[in-house]
């Protein structure tokens, strides 16, 4: 029997051993669950340069898998949005569409707009500003978003704030109309979405399997950005707004919203070329009552998520 226990004891003491060195080496294995992705169920090895899905250290670059690429190979990318970026929502606010093309949408204060509306996936946007005395716009920027899936909600929002504090957080959320708290990670009952903070405070990435991946961060507008453009923010604000960066696995042809639009396969982006801040309108045709409403002139979004014939799949 002492034999037995030795013997037990030295292979679990070598099986130790060579899973250590095994995730030493390798790092972590990542997989798309995509089923029409070409690179379903592959497992692949992480980079050296990012060998975890989910590093310890905030500002280190994750494993991530495009699983819309025909080359199926794991890439490094930073947690955070990229605000120069494809699908990326910042500023005042500055899009960036699928084609990789800049523009800007004013939008109006205190009003809510369509950013993405698709059979299975409808995504609006409550924009804050103010308008200084001799403008004839708003100056806007993106406070929270609404997203409605399947017969899901979930809204994330920029908490206001008198003075920006870094160690402060300024996150809201809620689910099904109530409100949550998320620690370092959460995930749905029904796994159909995930929130997975990037940092301790102000930074998250939303994850709907299969469907799409929205890195938000939330910032202030700061003295230097007023300095720039003449906001005239006031001293009881500092206007605390989201940057968002958006990927998106399954968006059919016939995509709609502000940002959605340029995802159509025959999208051709009206943005003036050449100009500083080329504006593309839509306020009439994206505009919604609320930031969970999902009617507008243009939006497409179903409860039973169901394509109309003809659509397509990736994106």
């Amino acid at each position: 029997m002492k034999n037995l226990s030795s013997s037990c004891l030295r292979f679990f003491t070598l099986l130790l051993l060579f899973l250590a060195c095994v995730v030493d080496v390798h790092g972590d294995t990542i997989t798309c669950y995509t089923r029409k992705s070409p690179c379903f169920l592959k497992q692949l090895k992480c980079p050296a340069e990012c060998p975890s899905k989910q590093p310890t250290n905030s500002y280190a670059k994750v494993c991530h898998l495009n699983c819309n690429s025909p080359v199926c190979k794991p890439e490094c990318k930073n947690k955070k949005p990229n605000c120069n970026g494809p699908g990326a929502a910042c500023l005042d606010p500055r899009f960036i569409g699928a084609d990789g093309t800049v523009f800007y949408f004013h939008g109006q204060s205190n009003h809510h707009f369509t950013l993405v509306s698709d059979p299975n996936l409808h995504i609006n946007a409550r924009f804050i500003g103010l308008r200084p005395v001799g403008r004839q716009r708003d100056f806007t920027w993106i406070q929270a978003l609404g997203i409605l899936f399947d017969a899901n909600t979930f809204s994330v929002e920029a908490t206001k704030a008198r003075k920006w504090d870094q160690e402060t957080d300024h996150l809201k959320f809620s689910y099904d109309g109530q409100e949550l708290t998320v620690p370092s990670v959460w995930e749905s009952p029904e796994n159909k979405i995930k929130v997975e903070r990037t940092s301790e405070k102000n930074s998250v990435v939303i994850s709907l399997p299969e469907v799409a991946e929205i890195s938000i961060n939330v910032v202030p507008v700061t003295k230097e950005d007023d300095r720039i453009h003449n906001y005239r923010i006031p001293s009881d604000d500092c206007f605390a707004h989201l940057e968002v960066q958006f990927r998106f696995y399954g968006l059919s042809e016939n995509v709609e919203g502000v940002l959605g639009r340029t995802y159509q396969p025959d999208f051709v982006n009206p943005a003036k070329l050449g100009v500083a801040m080329p504006v593309v309108g839509g306020e009439d045709k994206y505009r919604t009552s609320s930031l969970l409403a999902t009617a507008c002139a243009r939006c497409v979004f179903s409860r039973g998520g169901v394509l109309s014939e003809g659509n397509s799949g990736l994106v």
